[in-house]
């Protein structure tokens, strides 16, 4: 065991091993099922978001307009409901059960809503004529009418956006934080998040796969309701080995003094537990948590104007369900090989230089990225979108510009930013990084995509009718550029507060 803690002292991995891999042998026994579990949720994510959107996308009298409406007035005070949910049912189980008793209803839902609601929704939803009938009696609602009408497409859509903030931002990172050295967490946590984006090459072709087989059914069978059932057990089996493995590691690596000691490196007592306001007046009163509940809500205002646009351009271009699910499987794809080559790059920038300057590079890229889609978009705006153009038509060419835009934008966040802020977190107090995380990754994260959604929803009901987000670029172009302005000032601001208590917990390790 002493050359084994003498060898995890050493950092420093020399050539390719340096570059690609900087984890030790023996370390393998806690970093490989991290790695797996992290795969698995990103695998579960992926399928979900490309589905939620293929829903409520292309259904009945809906559009990507309908979208902004639903994350505020669905996702948002879901959030909020589920943190009350969280902060009470943390003051009841220990981490493990916890953990357990909130991934488990996710994937029963998901089953059920595959085998048993999505078949029945003609008898569950609104009719199309109904809705439409809404919609002309109240123009200003236009979009959010098929949110209500088409219910259980709008509640699939909540409860798969929460499984990215509660199952992988706030449980699997929460874990991370607890049990991972500082030492280790610069190399592993790129690599966690390189490993986990395998699951994002697997989840591409498992979606295109599955919607090219719905295809080839007779015309007189709901394709797609075959091609969901697939989908979702998928997501099953992916959820069964994720706690498995979580499991493991509480059984096996927990047990192993080599790699965890509960408050090891910390000369802090556990505070008592907080509540739900105790919990945000904690962090109200917290700059360091207040800035990053700022970089949270940057990200997550300014990706969602984006979005909203391009996958309003994908609906024009793949009318049909089948196919928008397959172009989204592809998007999927491409996002998870570009996030694996850029979480070479970015792990090793992690290592090699500051956290400001390895923070700064997300903001950077959505900024220049956007500028460059708003201007495809607004131009093409003023041709029919199936216009030719540079031999394609101008809604693809759009298309394409949004989808090089997306999955650079993901690529960044995922190998520089989620890194990034949860090393933000390490050197904070247990209390903060439970409670205080749990309210900015779920609360501020749905902020963020709410703070974006409220900013469309707004437009398109002040204005009414059947407008398009494409026709409002020139009004949320300069807004993302201001959001991305302050995320920069965010980062920098929150780094040197980083610097300042990493050194201080340098001093107590040292006293201790």
């Amino acid at each position: 065991m002493s050359s084994n803690n003498t060898a995890s002292t050493k950092d420093n991995f020399t050539g390719l091993r340096g570059v690609f891999w900087p984890v030790h042998n023996y370390e393998l026994k806690k970093f490989l099922p991290m790695g797996i579990m992290m795969l698995c949720i990103l695998f579960v994510y992926n399928i979900l978001r490309d589905t939620k959107d293929t829903l409520v996308v292309n259904a009945p009298a809906g559009g990507a307009e309908s979208l902004s409406f639903l994350k505020l007035y669905g996702v948002t005070p879901s959030a909020i409901l589920f943190m009350i949910v969280f902060v009470k049912l943390a003051n009841l189980f220990e981490r493990e059960k916890l953990f357990y008793t909130i991934v488990t209803p996710f994937l029963i839902f998901f089953g059920l809503f595959a085998f048993a609601i999505y078949p029945n929704k003609d008898a569950l939803h609104m009719s199309l004529e109904t809705i439409q009938a809404y919609q002309a009696s109240f123009p200003n609602l236009h979009w959010l009418i098929p949110v209500i009408g088409n219910w259980s497409f709008s509640l699939f859509y909540i409860l798969s956006e929460l499984w990215g903030s509660v199952v992988l931002s706030m449980l699997f990172w929460q874990f991370a934080n607890e049990i991972t050295k500082l030492t280790e967490a610069k190399r592993f946590y790129g690599l966690f998040g390189m490993v986990g984006n395998i699951g994002l090459v697997i989840a591409g072709p498992t979606i295109i796969a599955c919607a090219q087989y719905a295809k080839t059914l007779p015309a007189d069978v709901d394709t797609f309701g075959v091609n969901l059932k697939w989908l979702m057990a998928a997501v099953i089996v992916a959820g069964g080995v994720i706690l498995f493995t979580y499991r493991w590691i509480n059984a096996n690596v927990l047990t192993d003094a080599r790699f965890y000691q509960p408050g090891e490196g910390s000369a802090k007592k556990k505070k008592a537990k907080l509540s739900l306001g105790e919990s945000f007046k904690y962090i109200v009163s917290n700059p360091y948590l207040g800035l990053i509940a700022v970089l949270v809500l940057s990200y997550g205002i300014a990706i969602n104007l984006v979005e909203g646009v391009w996958k309003g351009q994908i609906k024009i271009a793949f009318p049909d369900k089948n196919d928008y699910n397959a172009f989204m499987g592809q998007f999927t794809t491409w996002t998870g090989i570009i996030t694996i080559l850029l979480m070479v790059v970015g792990n090793n920038i992690l290592r090699r230089l500051s956290w400001v300057k390895a923070a700064v590079l997300t903001p950077i890229m959505i900024l220049f990225t956007s500028v460059i889609f708003y201007f495809v978009v607004w131009q093409g705006s003023t041709h029919d979108p199936l216009t030719p153009f540079m031999g394609t038509t101008v809604v693809m060419v759009a298309v394409i510009v949004g989808q090089i835009q997306n999955v650079l934008s993901k690529g960044t966040k995922y190998s520089l930013f989620d890194s990034t802020k949860q090393m933000a977190y390490i050197p904070l107090d247990p209390e903060a990084k439970v409670k205080g995380q749990a309210a900015v990754e779920v609360i501020g994260g749905r902020a963020g995509k709410s703070g974006g959604a409220f900013v469309q929803s707004t437009l398109l009901a002040v204005i009414g009718g059947s407008v398009s987000l494409a026709s409002l670029t020139y009004i949320l172009g300069p807004i993302v550029i201001t959001i991305c302005l302050i995320w920069i000032f965010a980062v920098s601001n929150l780094g040197k507060r980083f610097a300042s208590l990493v050194d201080e917990q340098k001093k107590e390790q040292k006293k201790a």
